[in-house]
C-alpha cells in the first residue's frame, strides 16, 4: 500500500509532457529556420507531437489536434506518391478520430478526467497477429503493382496504423506496442523521401518524437493499469 501510495505521489508530481512538448516544439521551429521546411510539415509535427501526448494523457482533446495532423499529412502523402498513407489518414484515421471522441467520453473515470485504459487478453492478440501476416502480404502485392515507391514499409504501416488506431479508440495498451513498430518503419521511409530531395525534415523529425513517445507512454500505461488492479 505504501509503494502505491508512494508511485501516485510520483506520477502525479512528475509532469513530463509539458516540458517535452517544449523543447520538442523549440527544436522543430529551428529546424523549419535552419532547413527552410515546408510549412505543411511544420504544422504537421507539431499538432501531431500534441496529439500523442494528450493521447497519451488519456484526454479527449488530443482528437482535436489529430485531425488538423490528419489533414497535414495527408498532403504530404499524395505529394510524395505514398497513397497507402494518404488514403489510410483520409479514409481511416479522420473518421476514427471523430468517433474516438464519442467512445472516449462514455469512458471517462470522473476522478481523473482521463480515460479508463485497457489491455487484451492472448487469445485476441493471436488472432490479430495472424490476420496482420496475412493482410500485409496481400496489400504489398497491390501496392508493388500501384507503383508505390515503398510497398512493403507503406502495406505494413497502413495495416498496424488500422490496427492500432482502432486499439487507440478502445483504449487498449497494445496500441502502444504498434505506433511504435509504425513509428520506427516511417523513419525508414521518409528518410528515404528526403533523401530523393523533398524538403520533409520535420517530419522525420516527428516520426522520431512519436517513437520514443510510443515507448514512454507504453511504459506509463502499463504501470498505471498495473496499479488500478
Amino acid at each position: 500500500m505504501k509503494s502505491k501510495i508512494n508511485h501516485i505521489r510520483f506520477l502525479k508530481y512528475l509532469h513530463l509532457e509539458p516540458i517535452i512538448f517544449i523543447f520538442l516544439f523549440m527544436v522543430i521551429l529551428i529546424n523549419a529556420i535552419v532547413f527552410n521546411d515546408n510549412l505543411i510539415s511544420v504544422v504537421y509535427a507539431i499538432c501531431g507531437i500534441l496529439y500523442t501526448i494528450f493521447a497519451g494523457q488519456g484526454q479527449i482533446k488530443c482528437y482535436i489536434f489529430g485531425i488538423i495532423s490528419t489533414l497535414c499529412y495527408s498532403y504530404l502523402a499524395y505529394k510524395s506518391a505514398i497513397y497507402g498513407n494518404m488514403l489510410l489518414n483520409l479514409c481511416y484515421y479522420l473518421p476514427m478520430q471523430i468517433s474516438g471522441i464519442f467512445a472516449w467520453k462514455k469512458n471517462i473515470n470522473r476522478e481523473t478526467n482521463k480515460i479508463l485504459k485497457t489491455k487484451l487478453n492472448n487469445k485476441t492478440r493471436l488472432i490479430m497477429a495472424v490476420s496482420t501476416i496475412i493482410t500485409v502480404f496481400c496489400l504489398t502485392i497491390i501496392f508493388q503493382n500501384l507503383d508505390d515507391k515503398s510497398p512493403v514499409i507503406d502495406s505494413i504501416t497502413t495495416i498496424l496504423s488500422i490496427l492500432a488506431m482502432y486499439l487507440t479508440v478502445k483504449r487498449c495498451i497494445e496500441q502502444w506496442i504498434l505506433w511504435t513498430i509504425v513509428n520506427f518503419l516511417s523513419i525508414i521511409m521518409w528518410i528515404k523521401i528526403s533523401l530523393s530531395g523533398v524538403k520533409v525534415y520535420s517530419t522525420i523529425l516527428v516520426w522520431i518524437v512519436y517513437f520514443v513517445l510510443g515507448i514512454y507512454f507504453y511504459i506509463k500505461w502499463t504501470k498505471e493499469i498495473n496499479y488500478s488492479k
